[in-house]
């Protein structure tokens, strides 16, 4: 009964936590273009979660995280990835105009790899028998 309460507030924290990155980031001008999405976050999910990153590619991942892009200066465009925890953590890119959508694709799948290996150094412990 109490692990079903703690996969409850887990689930309400997460979804708040959804909603505050996305709010500040529009705020800002950016868009969300991707959400990278742990299998157990997708299945905890609800209607309302799915409203706020309809827009959006859910892509199958290790670690929660969401991609934003606005425009930047000069004709570049601004990337950033944005780890689902609570302690902020980011990584960011800009793109010159001239490059091709298959560089600027390596580029994000390398920030990709750098957050995966962020958020396993921010993943507590396990803990045995529990």
């Amino acid at each position: 009964m109490i692990e079903a309460g703690c996969s409850l507030n887990r689930r309400v924290q997460s979804l708040e936590l959804f909603k505050e990155i996305i709010s500040t980031y529009q705020r800002h001008g950016w868009e969300l273009k991707r959400v990278l999405i742990k299998p157990a976050t997708r299945s905890d999910l609800n209607e309302q979660a799915v409203g706020l990153i309809s827009q959006a590619s859910l892509i199958d991942a290790e670690f929660d995280a969401l991609w934003f892009a606005r425009p930047s200066n000069a004709g570049r465009e601004a990337w950033e990835l944005r780890l689902l925890a609570d302690h902020p953590y980011a990584l960011f890119a800009a793109f010159e105009a001239d490059e091709t959508e298959e560089e600027r694709e390596e580029a994000r799948l390398e920030m990709e790899h750098q957050m995966r290996e962020e958020a396993q150094e921010s993943e507590p412990p396990a803990v045995a028998g529990g």
